[in-house]
């Protein structure tokens, strides 16, 4: 079985902005790829969404009418349901599966938006179960079978989904549904066991569980990773005593789906292995060797390229707690060069020769093209790694030049490892852009490009400024000096003279030093970015973080 993930992109007849500008597969592709499927011997199961993660239809303003919040649909209203069986026939119809997945995840806010303007308070959990009989009747009604993501709204929060109690329903669920217990973040097999057991008190007997291949939120998959959370959760599923039938591993492309997805090949070939065993361990060499001829890439490497996001060294935490993967080349690339509100998490840290020896190792990789021509697909992790080498430290370097007054350092740093910077993200950009293509259709890119299009400005003008800074500097002391050697009997005439010299800012760029109450100009040009300290966000956390693009490309918040 595969299950095609799909919130908006899918046409629907009638209904033009849905999916508006987003590529939505048309009927013909859906036809397509379920008759491949089929020559295949997998059903080709739809996986939507049928209250939460429909922002980007919510958005337009012919849909406000089925808005609850921004994100979930108004539940308890005739047409929301109406635009619900649309949607239901429309991606179930090209394919021959009565099995369908109509998501109802992270609907976080149900019922307390427009639905209590209109309807009153109701209790959020007795508006998910209402929505969801509904649903399940429309469903019924077009002789498909449903199942559901089971974090319901009653505990739809990290916490409360993995590391809470059982959800205590006022109400018990269909029986017709399945519950899909989805949980990408465990390393240890009792927390699986323990929820596994929690949903069959739910009144569900034969739960599905989920697990997943780390591929949002970050350019290249976190295998290590991925490898400790699939081992765990398949030991969990694997007990005679408390197993289960069926499991999945999903993909997702969270955050701008700026992942090669193909990185999450040994990810999957690790789990099928695991579906091929009763024992808790798979045969590591057996797989390594089966993937190198069916993928024609080597494991190792492939999973080597995960470093681009693995900088610390350390064992896989096997606690009952909830972990997660750093995406730690994502937020130094998007991190604003000329700012850098990040470094303070990173800077003790010899990141530099980390990135360096990963490019080094991974452009190794990529010779041995005769024997492993897949390993070709390393070039993207190896470009951001090349990228990293040069703007990790890139901006404390310029700052300490800029601090102790080396202009000449300032400006081979300017002229030498930022103008390769510009290089090496121009580089990454046209070979992600070129794999993107070759890979997905062209909507959605823009997101991505915008993303490049801002760094590469910003290091534009960075290195503006800091030539603009070095040049005004160097006319400033030529005039101290000028003024040293004139004789003059009148010292204020002198000074108001070296203060209407000092006016031709370059191109209006160059700021000069003022107190601290903005009064009293200092003449001498200043570059403010390189002045101001820097602090950690997250304390204690060094390395260890999961950021999103919107907090790592600035500090400050839009609007």
């Amino acid at each position: 079985m595969m299950q095609l993930y799909t919130e908006d992109t899918y046409e629907i007849e009638g209904e033009t902005f849905f999916g508006y500008l987003r590529g939505g597969y048309t009927k013909l592709e859906l036809i397509s790829m379920d008759d491949y499927a089929d020559t295949l011997g997998i059903e080709l199961v739809p996986c939507i969404q049928t209250l939460g993660h429909l922002g980007q239809i919510l958005q337009w303003p012919k849909y406000h009418i089925y808005r609850d919040t921004n994100e979930v649909l108004l539940a308890n209203w005739d047409e929301t349901y109406n635009l619900i069986e649309k949607m239901i026939r429309a991606i179930s119809s090209p394919l021959r599966s009565k099995r369908i997945h109509i998501g109802l995840d992270e609907a976080g806010g149900v019922g307390e938006g427009r639905y209590r303007q209109i309807f009153g308070y109701e209790e959020p959990t007795r508006v998910f179960l209402n929505h969801l009989k509904r649903v399940q009747e429309i469903c019924k009604r077009l002789d498909l079978k449903p199942m559901i993501w089971s974090d319901t709204n009653k505990n739809n929060s990290l916490a409360g989904y993995y590391d809470g109690g059982t959800p205590q329903l006022v109400d018990t669920l269909p029986p017709e549904i399945d519950l899909v217990y989805w949980d990408y973040y465990h390393t240890a097999s009792q927390s699986y066991s323990t929820k596994i057991e929690q949903h069959r008190e739910l009144g569900c007997p034969n739960p599905w569980v989920a697990t997943a291949a780390w591929t949002w939120n970050r350019f290249w998959t976190a295998l290590p990773f991925t490898f400790a959370t699939i081992q765990a959760s398949c030991q969990a599923s694997k007990k005679n005593d408390h197993g289960v039938k069926n499991m999945m591993i999903t993909i997702w492309g969270d955050e701008g789906h700026e992942c090669d997805m193909f990185s999450a090949l040994p990810a999957m070939y690790y789990f099928a292995d695991h579906g091929y065993t009763l024992e808790d361990e798979i045969d590591l060499d057996r797989l390594k060797s089966c993937f190198e001829g069916v993928c024609g890439a080597n494991f190792d490497d492939w999973v080597y390229a995960s470093k681009i996001d693995q900088v610390m060294d350390s064992d896989m935490p096997l606690t009952l707690k909830t972990h997660f993967a750093p995406n730690t080349s994502k937020y130094l690339l998007w991190e604003d060069p000329f700012l850098s509100h990040i470094s303070p998490q990173y800077g003790h840290m010899d990141l530099e020769t980390h990135y360096s020896e990963v490019a080094q190792k991974l452009a190794k990789a990529m010779e041995f093209k005769e024997e492993h021509p897949q390993n070709s697909r390393l070039r993207m992790p190896y470009l951001v790694a090349t990228a990293l080498s040069l703007k990790c430290h890139l901006h404390s370097r310029l700052a300490l030049a800029y601090q102790l007054g080396h202009r000449q350092e300032l400006y081979e740093l300017t002229e030498g490892r930022l103008v390769d910077l510009q290089v090496a993200v121009d580089q990454l950009w046209k070979y992600h852009r070129s794999l993107w293509h070759k890979t997905n259709k062209p909507f959605g890119w823009e997101v991505v490009e915008m993303r490049y299009g801002g760094l590469r400005t910003r290091l534009l003008t960075m290195r503006d400024r800091i030539l603009e800074y070095i040049e005004a500097s160097e006319n400033w002391q030529q005039q101290q000096q000028q003024q040293q050697l004139q004789v003059t009997t009148d010292v204020s005439s002198a000074s108001i003279g070296s203060q209407n010299g000092e006016s031709s800012c370059l191109n209006g760029y160059m700021h000069h030093r003022r107190d601290s109450f903005g009064d009293n100009d200092d003449p001498r040009p200043c570059i403010p970015e390189f002045e101001t300290v820097r602090e950690p966000m997250y304390e204690y956390a060094g390395c260890n973080l999961l950021m999103d693009y919107a907090r790592v490309s600035t500090p400050s918040r839009p609007g």
